[in-house]
This record gives C-alpha cells, sequence and structure tokens, in this order.
C-alpha cells in the first residue's frame, strides 16, 4: 500500500485508537497498583511498539521514561525477538543495559497475532524498593550502582504464561518490602495484558498488512511534523549552560552545556563539554539524556504532532562517553532524574532563543524526592516513604508559571497528605505554598511548595535528593531567577540547622524537617507586570508588598494594599530609564 492509498478517516481512527489504548492501560495502573509511588504518586509509564520495537504512541504518564523506551527495546528485540512466544514476559532495570535506574522496572510483553509477533505492550513502574544500602534504593550518596540495589538483566519473567519463580524467589528475598514489589509486578502484567487485548481487536479488524502500513504512515507523520516544525527555525547554533548544585560529595557547581544547531529540518543536540561524571548517584545514562532532550523538543511542537518513533527521526542527541550525561559503569545512577530535569531546562534555554513564544522559564528544579524508612519496633516491620514534590513552572510568554503541579518533565502528583498520615510513622504540619518564592517578570514563575514533616518514628533513615540550592531557575527575557532551595532541620528553634541539598542522615523521634522548594523563573521585564495581577498576587498572598515594591516598582497608599497607580508609573519610568 502506498502513502496515497491511505484513507485518511482510517488513520486517523487507528491513531486514536492507538492513544486511547495506551490511556486505558494508565487507568489500570492506578486501579491495580499497590504501592503509593505507584498509584497515588503515579510513577509508572505506558506504551505501545510495532514488531520491530518502535514506539507507536505513548500514554500520558511520566514523559521521562518514554524516550528511554527504543534503547531498552533494542536490548530485548536484539536478545529475545527470534525465540520469543506468546505469554512471554520480559523484564530488566540494569541502567547499563537498556534500563534508566534500578527501581523502574521494565516490563515488555510481546504480541502475538496468528502466530507472528506484531508489537510490544511495555509498562514501566518506579518500584518502592529495590534492596541496596537504604530504603527506596534512591539515595543521591551512593558511589557505584553496587550500592544502589538489586540488578536485573533482560530476562524471561514468564515463559509461555507460566511464571519463572526463581525470578520472583530472587526479587522477594532482595527488597524491604516484597508484598509491594511483587503486587506491583502484578499489577504491570495485567495491564500488558489489557495492551495486548485491545491492539489485538486492531489486527482482527484490519488485518497484519494493512495496519502495519497504517503504521508506518504514523511514524512518518510523526517525522514530517517534526521537520515541519524544525523548518520554521532559522539555522545556526543556539547555546546555554545551565547547573546541578553538586553531587552530595561536593558543592562544586556541575555545569551541563548544550549547543542546540538547527540545519534545515533535522536538530542536532551537543552536550560537549559539560561536567565529566561525577562521584555522587546523579549521573543518568545516555538513554535517559536522550529522552529528556526528545521530550524537549517535543514540548515545543504543535499539539497535534503524535508521540512516536518517527518524531526522534529529526532529532540527533550526542553526549562524550564518559560525561555525567553518558557515564560510564559502575557509576550510580539512583538520583539521576534531577540532572535529566537540568537538560530540559538547558535544551529549553536554547530552544528560548528560536522559539521565544513556545517555551517556559527554568521550573522549579525538577520534584523533590524526600525518603524516610525504617522498621517498626515493636513489630519489625519496614516502612519506606519515597515522596516527591512537584512544585512550579517558570512564567510562559502570555501567562504567569503554573503552581502546585507536576514538573513539566513528568505527569506525577503530590502525595496527599492524609494518604501520607495513614500510612507513615510522620505527621505534616505544613503544606502550602511558598510566598515570594516566585521569579518576577511581566509573567511571573509558579510558586514553589513547602512540606513540613514532623518525625514519629523512633528512629529512621532520611534521604533527601533537591537542587537549585545554589543556581536558581532562571528567568527569560528579563524575568527574574526564582528563590533558591532550603533545607531545614528544626526549623524556628534553637537547634535549628541548615541542611545541604543532597543528605542522607539518621533521624529520631521528634525531629521536625522542612522542605522549602524554589519557584519558577519569570518572563519578561518585571516592570511591565499589570498592576491588577500584583493586586490579586497580594491580596492571594502569594507576593509580598515588600516583594512588589522590590520587584515591581510598585507605590502603595500608605500602609493599605492599594496601589496608587499614578505613583507606580513614575516610579517605573525612573527606574527603566
Amino acid at each position: 500500500m502506498t502513502k496515497r492509498h491511505i484513507d485518511p478517516i482510517s488513520f486517523a481512527v487507528i491513531k486514536s485508537a492507538l492513544d486511547t489504548i495506551v490511556d486505558d492501560m494508565a487507568y489500570a495502573v492506578m486501579r491495580t497498583a499497590r504501592s503509593p509511588i505507584v498509584r497515588d504518586i503515579l510513577d509508572y509509564s505506558a506504551t505501545l511498539c510495532d514488531r520491530e520495537g518502535r514506539i507507536l504512541t505513548q500514554a500520558k504518564t511520566v514523559a521521562l521514561h518514554l524516550g528511554a523506551v527504543p534503547d531498552a527495546m533494542d536490548v530485548i528485540t536484539g536478545r529475545f525477538s527470534e525465540t520469543a512466544r506468546p505469554g512471554d514476559v520480559f523484564i530488566l532495570n540494569d541502567p547499563y543495559q537498556g534500563g534508566m535506574h534500578l527501581p523502574d522496572i521494565f516490563m515488555f510483553k510481546p504480541l502475538f497475532f496468528n502466530d507472528r509477533l506484531e508489537g510490544f505492550s511495555v509498562v514501566i513502574f518506579h518500584h518502592c524498593d529495590v534492596g541496596g544500602r537504604v530504603p527506596g534504593s534512591n539515595a543521591a550518596d551512593s558511589t557505584e550502582i553496587f550500592q544502589e540495589g538489586l540488578r536485573i538483566p533482560p530476562i524471561k519473567l514468564y515463559d509461555q504464561g507460566t511464571p519463572n519463580n526463581w525470578i520472583f524467589d530472587i526479587i522477594r528475598e532482595n527488597v524491604r518490602l516484597p508484598d509491594l514489589v511483587i503486587g506491583d509486578l502484578e499489577s504491570q502484567l495485567a495491564t500488558c495484558n489489557i495492551g495486548e487485548r485491545e491492539y489485538l481487536k486492531l489486527f482482527e479488524r484490519y488485518g497484519s498488512e494493512t495496519l502495519n502500513d497504517y503504521f508506518e504512515e504514523l511514524m512518518d507523520y510523526g517525522e514530517q511534523m517534526t521537520r515541519k516544525a524544525i523548518a520554521s527555525w532559522p539555522d545556526g547554533d543556539y547555546e546555554f549552560t545551565d547547573y546541578v548544585d553538586g553531587d552530595g560529595f561536593s558543592t562544586d557547581a556541575i555545569p551541563i552545556k548544550c549547543k542546540m544547531t538547527v540545519d534545515g529540518n533535522h536538530l542536532t543536540v551537543d552536550f560537549e563539554g559539560t561536567s565529566p561524571q561525577v562521584r555522587g548517584a546523579i549521573n543518568p545514562t545516555f538513554s535517559f539524556t536522550k529522552s529528556a532532550t526528545y521530550l524537549t523538543i517535543r514540548c515545543a511542537l504543535d499539539q497535534d504532532v503524535p508521540n512516536n518513533a518517527g518524531v526522534y527521526r529529526a532529532i540527533t542527541v550526542k553526549a562524550p562517553l564518559g560525561t555525567i550525561l553518558n557515564p560510564i559503569s559502575p557509576a550510580p545512577v539512583a538520583a539521576r532524574a534531577l540532572t535529566g530535569y537540568r537538560v530540559m531546562d538547558t535544551v529549553m534555554g536554547a530552544l528560548a532563543q528560536v522559539a521565544p513564544n513556545k517555551v517556559i522559564a527554568a521550573s522549579e528544579g525538577g520534584n523533590t524526592v524526600i525518603a524516610f524508612g525504617g522498621y517498626d519496633k515493636a513489630t519489625g516491620e519496614p516502612f519506606i516513604l519515597v515522596d516527591m514534590i512537584n512544585g512550579a513552572w517558570g512564567g510562559r510568554f502570555n501567562k504567569d508559571g503554573v503552581e502546585g503541579v507536576t514538573n513539566p518533565a513528568q505527569n506525577l502528583s503530590n502525595l496527599p497528605v492524609e494518604s501520607l498520615e495513614a500510612r507513615y510513622p510522620l505527621r505534616i504540619d505544613e503544606y502550602c505554598l511558598r510566598d515570594d518564592s516566585c521569579g518576577a517578570g511581566e509573567f511571573r514563575g509558579g510558586l514553589g511548595l513547602a512540606r513540613q514533616y514532623h518525625f514519629l518514628a523512633d528512629e529512621a533513615i532520611l534521604q533527601i535528593r533537591a537542587d537549585r540550592y545554589y543556581h536558581a531557575p532562571y528567568g527569560l527575557f528579563g524575568g527574574e531567577a526564582a528563590a533558591l532551595t532550603r533545607n531545614l532541620l528544626d526549623p524556628g528553634s534553637e537547634a535549628e540547622t541548615l541542611l545541604p541539598s543532597k543528605v542522607t542522615r539518621q533521624v529520631t523521634k521528634g525531629l521536625v524537617y522542612r522542605h522549602e522548594q524554589s519557584g519558577g523563573g519569570g518572563y519578561g521585564d518585571p516592570l511591565k507586570r499589570s498592576l491588577p495581577l500584583i493586586a490579586k498576587d497580594i491580596a492571594n498572598g502569594k507576593v509580598s508588598r515588600s516583594y512588589a515594591e522590590e520587584k515591581h516598582a510598585v507605590v502603595f497608599e500608605g500602609d493599605s494594599d492599594r496601589i496608587d497607580v499614578a505613583a507606580t508609573e513614575a516610579k517605573r519610568r525612573a527606574r527603566a530609564a
């Protein structure tokens, strides 16, 4: 079937059907997952691939996972595609064999129609624990991957529908919460089965030859739409550098350097000059670096561009081997997402130079991970909280940044206080927006979040993975940077201690920990911000009078919150001059 024989109505129906299948898979996870990090925080992903392992469509789940699927699929198809049989299921989590970090377990189910391999149902879960030196397996201060937990190479978990109980036993004996981990693996399988059932219905309706022609057309369409957008950008090299504060062992700035080259309808993103790999566990594998880059470029494309493998054909990503963005084993990678967020911020800064109306200023720095784990003294039962605090977007060319939501690189949710307190030995004393944390601009960034934990367990291990401690989220086009992140132990007391951005330490009953997150950077000149918007922010307690006076040259009428419009305009003209 040639391109001119593609029926546009069938094309739209098949595209929508694929999108619906993966979204149904995502909803199934919410109904069947066991652990809070999957069920409540939504740290999982689902996708469908064709018989060659190329992504056909992606669910609206964790975006940073999905761009890493091609590398993982290459490993699976290279090893198993010739011997795979109906009912087989494969898993892996090894970052140096297709994975990202050890808590993220990939599951692949090959899909057969008339005894022929026709695709793969793929589901990724961030599991609550995979063993290692600390609860949650996600510490930033590990120094080699062998400390981080159980490494699972590409392996068959089910053989023609029969479980490999040896593998289940190995997993069960190496994790702190086996019931939750095994339950989540079962949820992954159920989700893969839903993808299989609905995917094969398409083959029953259209047949293999016709449907695979439409799949090729879908991917060609994704490529064409991507190249069309890139071709509209001016040719040239565009550079940007952002920084990670440190790796947990040193506070030396870690540069992430990006040179984006627009050449006709192709884009090359080169990270030459980026920091060498570091001692701490914030090194993302190259597959994850590519995923963060693809995602950022995708944010600057039109909404109707399909999320499939065709998009990747128009983009080349380079990162020298041995750098923090392409580490050599056994470099630790558990907290690699933090650097992935900075990759997104760096590429976004370069994109701002060619598509200013398609980007946002820097967001809060990526979600903060607070892990809290130990054992109940009375029962000996383990508890592990992996809390992800999702905060704020940077300002946009025509709107303020969004706040109290997931970072743009993810599709996560903040864990509800009620669920947290019901399951874990701690109390949340405060959970709020952090006033004055936004970067000022004509359109301000979103406010960061503050969350305060009161520990009720006799003893536990606290792990913090945060950033933007020294290098604030940047603003664009005259917009200002946001406030810096802070970690406080026993805030407001005589024993108040400022903790590092990345730390693992013992805590005991009665201690209080407070995290204050950065906001998003501002967009545009703060002196052009609308006075009604400023008045609204003050009325809502989002910014203070002093913030408005300092950042926006606002003059108030005496001690009231009423803005003196004439005096403000005069002050702005004087400051601008």
